[in-house]
C-alpha cells in the first residue's frame, strides 16, 4: 500500500544522491537507497538530437531513529526541483 503525494520538498544532496530532505517541517535522513531509476521525457525535446530531459527517481529508507520510512522522491534534472512522490506503508 502506498500513499501518492507529489509535494515539493527540499533535498541535500551529496554526489547526486539525496542525504537529507525536509517534508511537513521534519527533516528525514536518508538511511539506505532501496533503488534508483532515470526516467527520459521525449517530450521535452524540443529539437531531434537534443540531450533528453530526464528525472531520477530515488526509493529511500528515511526517517528519524524512532520512526523510518520507505519513500520515493523524484529529481527533475531540468528544472532542479524535487518532488516527494510517494509514500510506502
Amino acid at each position: 500500500m502506498s500513499r501518492v503525494y507529489g509535494a515539493p520538498i527540499d533535498v541535500v544532496e551529496s554526489g547526486g544522491r539525496p542525504v537529507r530532505f525536509t517534508w511537513g517541517g521534519r527533516i528525514h535522513t536518508v538511511r539506505r537507497v532501496i533503488d534508483h531509476w532515470v526516467t527520459l521525457r521525449a517530450e521535452w525535446a524540443a529539437e531531434a538530437g537534443e540531450r533528453l530531459p530526464q528525472r531520477r527517481h530515488w526509493r529511500v529508507e528515511a526517517g528519524s531513529d524512532r520512526s523510518l520510512g520507505v519513500y520515493e522522491l523524484r529529481h527533475d534534472v531540468v528544472g532542479g526541483g524535487w518532488t516527494l512522490v510517494r509514500v510506502l506503508d
